[in-house]
């Protein structure tokens, strides 16, 4: 919790208002069209070898694992003053740049057929792990901490996953002080065949059509354009949380 007992100003009244909205999202049961697309999607996903998915947990695991616990990202230093409204005006900007970011390589890598198209996952994934990284440092996280680069997952499982699994989730990071202590001592014991799963299933058919001819970049940019405004909302109210604990 970052805040001191002081006087709650519009903007946290407003805020809070927002998170409490959001907080019913991610608590409501699945509906019926989220419960038959997800037995379809693991429908899908039986007739998908074993070694397929392996292969893909293996190569998902390893990439995220490469951004958040290798050195390709400086971790910024976290910010450890600042009203709310100060913090989250930061944040709006910085979820725009890379928003905008985003959108340019969804529409170059549609455009460049199926090749490029694949290239766009991992481009992509890397774009949406920096945002967490720097969003956390706004609201004052020291992302240096490895609980906190955990904290990341669970905010990408809020964002891109189905409502089943979202509800399970947000019952951790409801809990997260009690819950972070009992995360895996290593990262190598997260379980990365449910997140890349989940993470795919929800993707896939926004991201598919990306790889056709002549609509892939138009598909492409307003794919990105699309998560990385959800996954942006996600962080903002999974942090509020953590303020207003």
């Amino acid at each position: 919790m970052l805040h001191l007992n002081m006087a709650v100003s519009p903007y946290e009244q407003l805020a809070r208002q927002e998170l409490q909205i959001w907080q019913q999202q991610m608590q409501h049961q699945p509906s019926l069209m989220n419960r038959l697309s997800k037995k379809m999607q693991d429908k899908l996903n039986s007739f998908i070898p074993e070694k397929v998915h392996g292969a893909i947990t293996v190569a998902i695991q390893k990439m995220i694992e490469g951004v958040l616990f290798g050195a390709k990202f400086v971790a910024p230093r976290p910010l450890n003053e600042g009203t709310l409204a100060a913090r989250e005006a930061r944040i709006d900007t910085l979820i725009r740049r890379y928003r905008g970011t985003a959108v340019t390589e969804g529409a170059v890598t549609g455009a460049g057929g199926i090749l490029l198209g694949l290239a766009d996952f991992p481009l992509l994934l890397s774009i949406k792990m920096k945002m967490l990284y720097d969003i956390a440092a706004v609201y004052g996280y020291d992302v240096r901490d490895y609980r906190e680069r955990l904290y990341f997952l669970h905010i990408f499982q809020l964002a891109f996953s189905s409502q089943k699994h979202r509800n399970h989730i947000y019952q951790k990071i409801e809990h997260w002080e009690e819950y972070h202590h009992s995360l895996p001592e290593r990262v190598e014991e997260f379980d990365w065949r449910t997140f890349q799963q989940e993470y795919r299933d929800y993707i896939d058919l926004a991201k598919l059509a990306q790889l056709i001819p002549v609509i892939g970049a138009a598909v492409g940019a307003v794919a990105n354009y699309r998560l990385i405004n959800q996954l942006g909302a996600t962080a903002k109210n999974a942090y509020r949380m953590r303020y207003f604990g």
